[in-house]
């Protein structure tokens, strides 16, 4: 079992940043791809960006790519997303995600938490 738990989320004017982070838990999580998805009010939730186990590896939706930085530190568990030039449309709850495989984690992760609040105001 992996634990995740977000945090970070709140209340931004456009143009500005947040760091979003999620901390995980269990016996595998430190060797485990990690992602970010986002879903907006009448929206499906859709995948944000995800980064491999070693960090090596990072991939973007096109909507945030130069906007978004994923990265990860495994000696704390922790996997963080650097939001910058906010936009209107960014606004969402955001969920960290966890799974063995970085492109099911794009996809079909197997563990998620619960999400954090970021509203981004013009």
């Amino acid at each position: 079992q992996v634990q995740l738990v977000e945090s970070g989320g709140g209340l931004v004017q456009a143009g500005g940043s947040l760091r979003l982070s999620c901390a995980a838990s269990g016996r595998t999580s430190s060797t485990y791809s990690m992602g970010w998805f986002r879903q907006a009010p009448g929206k499906d939730r859709e995948f944000v960006a995800a980064i491999s186990y070693g960090g090596g590896l990072t991939v973007y939706v096109d909507s945030v790519k130069g906007r978004f930085t994923i990265s990860r530190d495994n000696a704390k568990k922790m996997v963080y997303l650097q939001m910058n030039s906010l936009k209107p449309e960014d606004t969402a709850v955001y969920y960290c995600a966890a799974d063995p495989n970085l492109v099911t984690v794009q996809s079909n992760p197997g563990y998620w938490g619960q999400g954090t609040q970021v509203t981004v105001s013009s």
